[in-house]
């Protein structure tokens, strides 16, 4: 099976990663470098159980997705040596007023009712306990999500699918399609034009663009999130903290603190606001007081791909049988990568998904105008 992936990103490269195993010619083409966008911008976190406080349709997959990472950053390791700071310490939950705590109560009870072993609540002494920098008045739902070096783990996808035969094309860019009948054959490109007998859309926050290409009409919107490192002398944090009140704290290697995220809808660019820093700092040291002594080391921003319902489109078009879209994870690519490269592998090789992949369909309920012409 040849395949050609538009995207070099995470889940371009986890799925490039899952096919070249299974055996498939795969090439990748990318626009820059692999893994510059939104993959190298995230946090890193695999918040299966700190994103989602009410049943969703992800939650399988993401549950899936995250049991899978152990093996999967194991074969990473054994194909290229690349580490990708993986972190096993955890995660507060954290509510700064009555109302999060009251809404961080329901969340704790509703993954207490599906996996009860995966979640803990803990008292003010208990996070003092756990983290003696933590400022906590309310307490915390502690939670097993792991967090990695997200650019790390997404260079590890592509440079496995390299070692399995995969073709990675950097600085080439997708500006056309060529028809034949029902199917894409061809895919122009700044370095030519690639024949393809399969092809799978994956470029983020730039798919709509792309997608028009392929007569689609994606209800898709970018979100900019900017982000913060410090660092500091000594340790401040094990686990990584996530507070109701918009703001996260994941701890890196060498006494790292990346501080995010902001969001901020309908845009592309990559600069960095003066008050969103002021804001994202002052409720990282609302929960972390020692933060203020920290050292300010950059600031940067990413472009996640949102849709308007809020869920990802993975499947294939519905008008070219040999055509598969693969974006809008929004705020959990990585999280979700693992899964989206074995589900999206499943699908071009005709396989039955093991889940209920019609909420992430793009002629799903909501979506009947996605096709024209």
């Amino acid at each position: 099976m040849d395949v050609l992936i538009v995207g070099g990103g995470i889940i371009g490269s986890s799925i490039a990663f899952e096919l070249a195993k299974r055996g498939a010619h795969v090439v990748v083409i990318e626009r820059g470098e692999l893994a510059q966008e939104a993959s190298s911008a995230a946090a890193g976190m695999l918040g299966a159980h700190s994103e989602f406080s009410t049943d969703h349709p992800l939650i399988p997959l993401a549950l899936a997705s995250q049991a899978a990472f152990p093996s999967v950053i194991a074969e990473l390791q054994q194909l290229t040596n690349i580490a990708v700071g993986w972190n096993e310490a955890g995660m507060l939950k954290m509510a700064t007023t009555a109302e999060e705590h009251r809404q961080l109560t329901e969340h704790y009870e509703f993954w207490g009712r599906i996996q009860p072993q995966h979640v803990r609540w803990l008292t003010s002494d208990d996070v003092t306990q756990l983290e003696p920098h933590v400022r906590s008045e309310y307490g915390a739902m502690y939670t097993i999500d792991q967090q990695v070096d997200a650019k790390q783990l997404s260079v590890a996808f592509a440079r496995a699918a390299m070692a399995k035969g995969a073709t990675f094309l950097p600085y080439t860019e997708a500006y056309d399609v060529v028809f034949d009948g029902e199917r894409v054959t061809g895919v122009k490109t700044t370095s030519g034009t690639l024949h393809v007998e399969h092809i799978v859309i994956a470029c983020g926050a730039w798919t709509s663009a792309f997608a028009e290409k392929l007569q689609l009409s994606l209800h898709m919107y970018p979100v900019k999130g900017e982000c913060i490192a410090v660092t500091t002398e000594t340790p401040l944090l094990r686990t990584t903290v996530f507070a109701k009140n918009g703001c996260y704290i994941v701890p890196k290697a060498n006494n790292r603190l990346v501080i995010g995220a902001s969001a901020i809808a309908d845009s592309f660019t990559k600069t960095v606001q003066a008050s969103s820093v002021h804001h994202l700092l002052a409720r990282a040291m609302q929960i972390v007081p020692d933060i203020a002594h920290s050292t300010f080391e950059k600031v940067w921003a990413g472009i996640r791909p949102q849709t308007k319902d809020g869920m990802p489109y993975i499947g294939e078009h519905p008008q070219y049988e040999n055509v598969f879209v693969v974006t809008g994870h929004y705020r959990n690519g990585i999280l979700l990568s693992a899964i989206t490269g074995r589900c999206v592998s499943d699908m071009l090789e005709g396989k039955e998904v093991p889940f209920d992949m019609t909420p992430f369909s793009l002629i799903r309920k909501g979506e009947d105008h996605v096709l024209h012409h």
